[in-house]
Order: structure tokens, then sequence, then C-alpha cells
């Protein structure tokens, strides 16, 4: 899923002549996807979205966390575990 989000990391905003955005436009993606495929995810990613510069602000971050259940709202029905609604 693709989010249009604000926000500022370590350069703190932007400054375009005596202007000062203290929040830009991001883009932030949520995926959800067996832990087999972890590894290959973050590589695409950092592949995909580093400028080129080591260490360079603003090629974002990666962040990893578990997903224990998966509820779809309209049934109200419990699907198990993420990693078997994701295989």
């Amino acid at each position: 899923t693709k989010y249009s989000v604000a926000g500022r990391g370590k350069q703190r905003g932007i400054k375009i002549g005596e202007v000062t955005y203290d929040e830009i436009p991001k883009t932030m993606l949520v995926s959800v996807l067996p832990a087999a495929d972890k590894e290959f995810a973050i590589e695409t990613i950092m592949d995909a979205a580093r400028s080129g510069k080591k260490g360079a602000f603003g090629d974002g971050k990666i962040f990893v966390s578990e997903v224990e259940d998966v509820y779809t709202i309209s049934s109200g029905v419990k699907e198990g575990a993420a990693e078997e609604v994701t295989a």
C-alpha cells in the first residue's frame, strides 16, 4: 500500500529562498510478506531507493516488524498469522 505523507528527517525540511518548509512530501510504502522474503525485499528497496551517496539524507528508512494476526474487517474473521495469509 502506498501513502502520500509529509514529514522531515535529519535534513529538517528544506529552504527555498526565504521560505522554509518544515515538512516535505514523502511516500510511505507498507507491505506484509513472508519472513522468507524479508532480506530480498530489503535489498530490493535499498537498491531502488538509494541516491548513490552513502549516508545521504533523504534516501529513507526501512522499518521491519512482525505481524501477528490479520483480521478481515467486513466479516470479523481472524485469518491467522500473517505468514499464512501472505503465502
